[in-house]
């Protein structure tokens, strides 16, 4: 097989890497970075070691700790750039140095310094720069050549792999000079940069990976037929928090016709770091990582930690819309999370054609909308888009009959860390949802997901407390609940947030005429439900007891709800549409009011009868906002659809807990429960 085809047959089992440039001092940073790197399944890592660094007070003990550090666990590429000014031409760092054996010089340096943790070294200084090296000019480019060729022809003497850095956007012009002046015969692999679809300048030459990296073998298999091509870095700006895209053209350029490819970056650029051209001087720059500046995942990484590129790929797959021209769908935002796929479930067992628009944020939620692809086929049609990207989502709402909007920041806890996101996602996101329903033109009907915290924590609610519960001291709230009369109280970023985007659905019925309710949910519980610390309580207790491990309650445990079983919250949604003629412009509370109305102990008794056996309970501090009493007064819910909520709390959280056995913990324990049942 010749080496074309090797290349090819390869591409199933490709390794990749990741770039990330480390600063001076980068301590912590690098500690965190390199085993979040190794867990995402990365084979190389290819950093900079920057001349004038390096000889900058400090630096030399930087490199010292840096590429032992680094290059003792992974596959390392050192990229060698930047001209120490004191060296340059021209005074800058980017210019060529005033003995081009100088540049050699340090390399060899490197080499005897570092050479037992690399075996590939990459040769550049920064070439972007046209100021500083001007390619078409004859001097310049053969004091490139002289520099790095130089460099290159003493790494190989010394037993190393040189590889040459390729200039972004790709110059074929440029590379086939590299193989005249003879660099090309003296390297092992030669780098390409490119960024598809991230940065304007290069998407009015870009042709694509086949095009471009066919151009570049062609040109190098005149020279040295044996150098390799790497793709030494490629990426995609999630800037408009597309972060589907960017796990898409990762698995694209992992199957281009290259040797390798690195990745850029792991991680984001921190906000205060200026770049090349500036402190934010284009937003793109700062995004490009496969998590965030402070480290939370985003989709990319997330996927390949979770399993591999395997993973990745059945994920990216998943996103294949296949609607036909005419069909009139409903979209469901969200719809890959628990309330959002059981609604979709319902509608897609009537007939319909359903959107689910989806980021795939939340762990695990891409398992429902593979559940949702097996049971319905075609009629399933996933938009992996984030509702933050009022140009990303506004193509799939142009033929909606109708829209229900779940997609959201969901936990108070997180709210508080992260108001902005939390901002951007339920307000914004909300907002954007609007206006692509208006400006497709059709009126399409929504129905919001909204939160019973736009009431606030109740703190004025006088309140009883008895041995396992709070009671309010108004009998009328006893026995009805919490009205939608009740005057608006946000609290909490994440009650903020829901509010502004409750009013919005409100108002765009009142100044748009697009039919629009609200519905402002208690506690909703039920399969499919990933339910976590903070958020989806009744489910992460069932996970917990029936998994043996130890729940923690933020408080005292005597806070009450009136949890809902989804299966009664999915008929909610459906008859509110059914009727949105006459509750449009309206809000409804939805909950299973006083007859499911039960406090946290009292639920974790009844998960103790469930799972047969005590569950090891901590108590913490009272969270932020947290309301001692919520039970819903559905009554103007049911009085305007006839709706009612069918389902006991004590039946409910036993059908949970049997869709929990069967689907988490096999079929062993719900045999266990059946012979208890029975004795």
């Amino acid at each position: 097989m010749n080496k074309a085809g090797a290349r090819a047959s390869d591409q199933e089992t490709r390794r990749f890497g990741f770039v990330e440039w480390f600063r001076p001092g980068d301590y912590e940073r690098a500690e965190v970075a390199l085993p979040d790197i190794l867990e995402s399944g990365a084979s190389y890592l290819r950093t900079h070691l920057s001349w004038a660094e390096y000889l900058a007070p400090g630096g030399q003990q930087w490199f010292d700790w840096l590429i032992p550090r680094i290059g003792g666990q992974i596959d390392l590429l050192p990229c060698i750039h930047y001209t120490p000014p004191s060296l340059s031409r021209t005074g800058r760092s980017s210019g060529p140095p005033v003995n081009l054996k100088s540049y050699a010089d340090f390399v060899d340096h490197v080499l005897t310094r570092y050479g037992r943790y690399i075996s590939h070294i990459e040769l550049w200084n920064e070439p972007n720069n046209l100021l500083d090296w001007d390619w078409r000019h004859d001097s310049d480019f053969l004091l490139f050549c002289e520099m790095v060729g130089g460099a290159a022809y003493w790494a190989k003497q010394r037993g190393y792999k040189p590889v040459l850095g390729g200039p972004c956007p790709f110059d074929p012009y440029w590379l086939n000079l590299m193989g005249t002046r003879g660099v090309l015969g003296v390297v092992d692999a030669v780098g390409f940069h490119g960024f598809p679809g991230t940065w304007d300048s290069e998407e009015a030459t870009w042709g694509g990976w086949d095009m471009h990296l066919g151009e570049m073998r062609g040109i190098i298999d005149r020279y040295n037929a044996d150098a390799e091509i790497w793709i030494t870095e490629t990426g995609y700006s999630t800037w408009r928090n597309d972060e589907i895209e960017q796990a898409r053209r990762f698995t694209k350029a992992l199957k281009v016709p290259a040797d390798r490819m690195y990745w850029y970056s792991w991680r984001d650029v921190p906000p205060d770091v200026p770049v090349q051209e500036g402190l934010w001087f284009d937003p793109r720059h700062y995004h490009l990582g496969a998590v965030s500046h402070d480290n939370k995942p985003k989709l990319l990484a997330r996927l390949l930690t979770e399993g591999g590129v395997k993973r990745l790929e059945e994920v990216a797959a998943l996103a294949a819309p296949n609607i036909t021209s005419g069909a009139a769908p409903i979209i469901v935002t969200g719809g890959s999370g628990f309330v959002g796929c059981n609604l979709a479930d319902r509608l897609l067992s009537d007939g319909e054609d359903v959107i689910i628009l989806d980021n795939l944020a939340r762990s695990g939620v891409d398992q429902n909308l593979s559940w949702l692809k097996e049971r319905h086929g075609g009629r399933v049609h996933p938009v992996l888009a984030d509702v933050r990207d009022l140009l990303g989502i506004e193509a799939a709402f142009r033929d909606a009959k109708a829209v229900f909007h779940y997609a959201a920041q969901t936990a108070v806890t997180t709210s508080l860390v992260d108001p902005l996101e939390d901002f951007e996602t339920n307000a914004r996101g909300t907002l954007n949802v609007l206006e692509s329903i208006r400006r497709a033109g059709k009126r399409a009907p929504i129905i919001f997901a909204s939160t019973n915290k736009v009431y606030g924590a109740l703190d004025d609610l006088g309140m009883i407390e008895l041995d396992d519960r709070y009671l309010p001291e108004d009998e009328s709230i006893r026995t009805l609940g919490i009205g939608e009369d009740r005057p608006l109280d946000f609290c909490t970023p994440y009650g903020c947030s829901k509010g502004v985007a409750d009013q919005y659905i409100l108002d765009y019925a009142k100044s748009y005429g697009i039919p629009a309710a609200v519905l402002r949910m208690s506690c909703i519980y039920g399969p499919r439900q990933f339910g976590t610390e903070d958020q989806g309580w009744v489910a992460h207790f069932l996970i917990r007891a029936l998994g043996g491990e130890p729940i923690s309650i933020y408080g005292d445990g005597k806070q009450v709800r009136d949890i809902l079983h989804v299966d009664d919250a999915v008929a909610a949604y459906r008859v509110l549409l059914s009727n949105i003629g006459q509750v449009s412009g309206k809000a409804f509370n939805l909950g299973g009011g006083p007859r499911n109305a039960v406090s946290v102990l009292a639920v974790l008794r009844e998960i103790e009868e469930l799972a047969g056996r005590p569950v090891e309970t901590s108590f913490g501090p009272w969270r932020a906002g947290d309301q001692l009493y919520f039970v819903a007064d559905t009554t103007r819910l049911e009085q305007e659809t006839g709706w009612q909520a069918g389902i006991g709390w004590r039946h409910g959280l036993r059908h949970l807990a049997e869709w929990l056995i069967a689907h988490r913990f096999g079929g062993r324990q719900i045999r266990r429960e059946k012979r208890k049942a029975s004795a």
